[in-house]
């Protein structure tokens, strides 16, 4: 029964979001509120309190409870929507105990869907808002009492009705289902195939596919997690199959998956929310993050290309490999093209990003019910294919809106009481320099991130640390892509590194040593960072020639420090090797035409030196070899 029901209210959600694309939201705090209780019914169905317990009809009763009362908070919200916005009531009791219910509701989906860490910091925002009298110190506040948190959480649209609800109800739904329908259409084994053609036959090909494919999930669904369940289940047995040692493979798979969070268009739906807290435009934060997210992804190839080098690991066997033919073949391809041609179509034709998403997915359904009748597929598969994308992208927009709900009550509770800027008081005035602050930024950025997905870790770290960085002069997107990078980088940092934990899992091993393998190959992505303060045009800012300047000190920096962590050998003097690669990496950091010329040469100049070793290396293995095979036949 339950499975029906989430099936009719995912189809709901997801026609309401393809419904607002076409044709333009409603307003604004009925769209947000229609939007939060369809999330909040499917997510009580999903997610049904004491599931396959004795308990159960307890959990049903409760749930029916949290269900009523969430719908008759939303529902009263939408049919007064313009008393709330003209007149910004006082909160009676009334108003306390829907605004009550909504929260419990919204705090206990949380702790069904990703556990309990987000929840417990969303009640200690709580709490401090409350008690704030009662704290002493700097970090005490005159304190708040319940009705006035009532009127700030329920009563307007700087609460639970606030910014990020409204992200989530209109563009996030959208690329949510632009992702769900190009996935199910055929995307998602077309990205794998491409991923196997492209690397599957160099060394390592087994890591690099997975590398490839998650980054090609990434740019689509935007999950860390999610892209581990997805494409780890492929490509993390393909690698132990393979020989590739089992935390290898979770660690390949947990980095590669965490590189789609930062890698455009989507950004882990970040993107749309620091567009709108930055007051910049989606297309602008997209260029700003492309060249940061192509050193992620080309410090993990290279390391794992090293790595493979030198364990001698084995490449994906030729009968395994789909043909270009069959990738190629109009039919997979066509779909593909027609979602991203509708996209950058809208977009260019100025069209807002919800409604470029509707075209992208309009014309993929359309692409595909075209080849899929000529094939001589029926109208009715076509369709089912079709609905079930819908419903998964409505399945899919339950932790992203519930989550997003419980960041909005959370932000509002750090602007109410003023705590974000007490802290970002605190480290400057501790910190005093650039470097100083932004690696104590880092450090509580990666703490804070620890347990919680990407989204709603950027909200938390944007706004409580973010303004630390713009305080000493840092650009404000660079401070916000400096703080998402590490919010990004804690789900494989321990010992809350949740795709580790799943990647760990599905390769069944521990998680410690995955963990150590995911941290030797992000090693140089937790630098990138910093690269964009010490050069803010890898963010796109200044002239053509600081861009190329900067893009190539972002290259050597991560070539050279891919090559110092996979322990790679040059001139086969380890204490030489080491030094080289220092050296690279200082002049990498240092700005400047004669250093960056100087890298450059040193990188191509050891390069060259390996090349060469490398070359030499078949012929003493041949000799060794022989030699073996002598002393064997004449027993010496």
């Amino acid at each position: 029964m339950l499975t029906l029901i989430s099936r009719c209210l995912a189809l709901l959600l997801g026609s309401m979001i393809l419904y607002t694309s076409a044709f333009g939201s409603f307003e604004s705090l009925v769209q947000r509120s229609l939007f939060l209780s369809l999330v909040i019914l499917l997510g009580l169905t999903l997610y049904p309190l004491g599931k396959n317990k004795v308990w159960r009809p307890v959990g049903g009763a409760v749930d029916l409870v949290l269900a009523v009362g969430s719908v008759v908070a939303c529902g009263y919200v939408a049919t007064h929507h313009q008393q709330i916005l003209t007149e910004l009531p006082w909160a009676s009791t009334r108003d306390l105990a829907l605004c009550a219910v909504l929260v419990v509701t919204i705090l206990e989906l949380s702790r069904r869907a990703i556990g309990l860490i987000f929840p417990l910091l969303v009640v200690v925002g709580l709490a401090y808002a409350w008690l704030g009298e009662w704290i002493p110190g700097p970090l005490g506040h005159r304190g708040f009492d319940i009705f006035y948190i009532t009127e700030t959480l329920y009563l307007g649209d700087l609460g639970i009705w606030g910014m990020l609800v409204g992200v989530a109800a209109t563009t996030i739904a959208a690329f949510v289902m632009f992702g769900g329908i190009l996935l199910h259409t055929g995307g998602g084994n077309t990205f794998m195939d491409l991923a196997l053609r492209i690397s599957g036959r160099s060394p390592g090909g087994a890591a690099k596919v997975a590398t490839v494919a998650s980054g090609l999930f990434g740019m689509v669904s935007g999950s860390a997690v999610a892209n581990v369940a997805t494409t780890g289940n492929f490509t993390i047995p393909m690698m132990k199959r393979l020989g590739y040692p089992a935390p290898f493979a979770a660690g390949v798979e947990a980095v590669a998956s965490t590189g789609g969070q930062v890698a455009p268009p989507i950004l882990g739906a970040a993107a749309f929310i620091m567009a709108e807290i930055l007051g910049e435009s989606y297309v602008r934060i997209a260029l700003a993050a492309l060249i940061p997210a192509v050193l992620f992804y080309l410090g993990v190839f290279l390391t794992i290309h090293l790595v493979a080098r030198r364990r001698g690991l084995c490449v994906v066997p030729a009968e395994e490999l789909p043909s270009w033919q069959t990738i190629l073949k109009a039919s997979r391809l066509v779909p593909i093209l027609a979602a991203l041609g509708g996209l950058f179509a809208g977009v260019l034709s100025g069209k807002s990003i919800q409604t470029a998403a509707f075209y992208g997915i309009a014309l993929t359904a359309i692409s595909y019910v075209l080849f899929g009748l000529r094939a001589g597929t029926s109208l009715r598969e076509l369709v089912v294919t079709l609905l079930q994308g819908l419903q998964d992208a409505g399945r899919g927009m339950v932790i992203i809106g519930v989550l997003l709900a419980g960041a909005q009550i959370l932000v509002a509770m750090i602007g109410m009481t003023g705590i974000g800027v007490t802290l970002t008081s605190l480290i400057v005035d501790v910190g005093q320099s650039t470097l100083v602050v932004a690696v104590i930024v880092a450090a509580v950025c990666l703490i804070l991130g620890m347990g919680i997905p990407t989204t709603a870790a950027y909200v938390l770290v944007a706004s409580v640390l973010a303004p630390a960085l713009t305080g000493i002069g840092v650009d404000p997107l660079i401070a916000h892509l400096f703080v998402f990078y590490f919010a990004t980088l804690s789900v494989i940092t321990p010992p809350v590194c949740v795709a580790v934990f799943v990647a760990a899992g599905i390769a069944e091993t521990t998680w410690l040593t995955s963990a150590f393998e995911a941290v030797r190959l992000a090693a140089a992505i937790y630098v990138i960072p910093f690269l964009l303060l010490i050069y803010p045009a890898l963010a796109g800012f200044g002239s053509g020639i600081d861009i190329v300047l900067a893009l190539c000190q972002g290259v050597v920096f991560v070539t050279a420090f891919a090559a110092l962590m996979s322990r790679c050998e040059f001139s086969g003097r380890g204490w030489l090797d080491l030094l080289a690669l220092i050296v690279i990496i200082a002049l990498a950091l240092t700005p400047g035409w004669l250093t960056t010329a100087a890298a450059l040469a040193m990188t191509v100049l050891i390069f060259i030196l390996r090349r060469r070793r490398l070359a030499r290396l078949p012929e003493s293995a041949s000799a060794r070899q022989t030699v073996a095979s002598h002393s064997r036949r004449t027993g010496a």
